[in-house]
């Protein structure tokens, strides 16, 4: 018997996959626990509109984190932060602090998780820092280190 899966069986299959079953595993085990249905020419016509649907959401989830890696290209976000002699920092610049400081000056609304800092801020000047907006696209916002 097909089977269209509904999740992820271990040892059969992921979800939104055919597969062939024998009748018994199907009756028994498979549809009882709601884990798959009949891969009759109904289902089989829904899989294929959810795919469909799955898709171009996908497509529009990259292309809106196409236009924000673009928007914080343009951006710049001033930190203010205590310093001592020779611009050396007391503390560091965090990736919260940068989300905070961007959702005020800018009206960004960035994750802390997703901003990616190579390493602790520590000094004065200008940084690159990288923000993962999707698994495809990161975005490049400028932040400036500045004395209080």
């Amino acid at each position: 018997m097909k089977v269209i899966l509904l999740q992820d069986v271990k040892s059969l299959g992921k979800k939104g996959e055919i597969v062939e079953v024998s009748d018994g595993y199907a009756r028994n085990f498979v549809l009882p626990k709601k884990l798959g249905a009949e891969a009759n020419s109904k289902n089989m016509n829904d899989l294929k509109l959810q795919k469909a649907n799955e898709e171009k959401i996908a497509k529009q989830q990259l292309e809106e984190a196409q236009e924000m890696a673009k928007l914080l290209e343009t951006k710049e976000v001033i930190v203010k932060m205590k310093s001592g002699e020779g611009g050396k920092t007391f503390g560091s610049i965090s990736s919260k602090e940068i989300a905070e400081e961007a959702k005020k000056q800018c009206d960004l609304e960035l994750d802390k998780k997703k901003i990616q800092l190579p390493e602790a801020i520590k000094s004065l000047g200008v940084y690159e820092v990288h923000v993962k907006l999707h698994t495809k696209v990161t975005g490049k916002l400028k932040v400036k280190v500045v004395e209080k």
